[in-house]
């Protein structure tokens, strides 16, 4: 038998969506027999549309019975096969060597799992009303766990914030375009994630004994973060609007992937050594995937 090419560790990825729905299955070292006819008692699912694919990912579509299944098909290191159900739908991430026989085998014996969290997430996506901010003076978003108050001040000469009574003060005429006073808004929040997920990197950092090669902000639909097997960390920075505790629970997680690159039990107890509240933390961000914020 071929052994699997996976010298390479993959990047590890803290997905809201993936913590949500913690599965692997191990690949098969034989085909096994073929999947059973999806049972009548699940409704159907609209699945939703494809976005465009990123490099590397390729859309495939199988029958269950009587009815089609689209996902979308990652290649990589790792050495099981992972699911991953969120706004784009079924993902898979199978390693190179293993068969399209086999994944099929692997959705077939998991369908009425796959079938429900589809079902769930599209009742979820339905029943949910995004909170839209009018950009305007008087607007008001969150930032820190706290609700910010956009004031338009035509006689400054720079934007101010005044974490006290929680006003942020843009040097905009008062009749500004909605789109310049999101603009600021935006850019604003951005350099504040930059500066303090920088700060708590550096403290975390320190606690666990690790360094980091480098990190970005990322404006990623379903992640909260990731770390790579090279050291590179990306946080989302939609972070921001959330209480520092819930930023250092991301942040904890993702620099104890430079010690487990996985999600291991020694990958939480890593985790546990230097942000013990991480499961409070964690349980929050289940519910409040990133497109649950605010439009921004």
């Amino acid at each position: 038998m071929q052994k699997p090419p996976s010298r390479q560790r993959p990047a590890v990825a803290l997905d809201s969506l993936q913590l949500d729905l913690p599965f692997e299955h191990a690949p098969a070292t034989a085909p096994a027999p073929a999947p059973a006819s999806l049972r009548g008692d699940v409704p159907p699912v609209d699945v939703p549309k494809p976005a465009p694919l990123p490099d590397g990912v390729r859309q495939r579509r199988m029958l269950l019975g009587a009815r089609a299944l689209d996902y979308r098909l990652k290649r990589s290191a790792r050495r099981t096969i992972g699911f991953c159900i969120d706004a784009t739908g079924l993902t898979i991430t199978a390693p190179r060597w293993v068969t399209i026989a086999d994944i099929e085998n692997a959705i077939g014996d998991k369908q009425s799992w796959i079938f429900r969290k589809l079902a769930e997430w599209q009742t979820r996506v339905e029943q949910r009303a995004l909170p839209r901010i009018e950009w305007q003076d008087g607007a008001q978003f969150p930032f820190l766990g706290k609700t910010i108050r956009v004031s338009l001040n035509p006689s400054a000469s720079t934007l101010s914030f005044d974490a006290e009574t929680g006003v942020l003060a843009l040097a905009l005429p008062a009749l500004a375009d909605a789109q310049q006073i999101k603009d600021r808004v935006q850019g604003w929040l951005q350099s504040e994630a930059k500066r303090i997920f920088g700060e708590r990197l550096a403290v975390y950092a320190l606690k666990l004994g690790a360094e980091y090669r480098a990190y970005a902000l990322s404006s990623a639909a379903t992640r909260w973060g990731s770390c790579s097997s090279d050291g590179k960390i990306r946080l989302n920075w939609r972070l921001i609007h959330f209480p520092l505790s819930i930023i250092d629970y991301v942040v904890a997680h993702e620099l104890a992937h430079l010690r487990e690159m996985n999600h291991s039990p020694r990958f939480w107890k890593t985790v546990e050594s230097i942000f013990p509240e991480f499961r409070e933390a964690r349980h929050t961000l289940k519910h409040h995937p990133p497109d649950l914020l605010p439009a921004l």
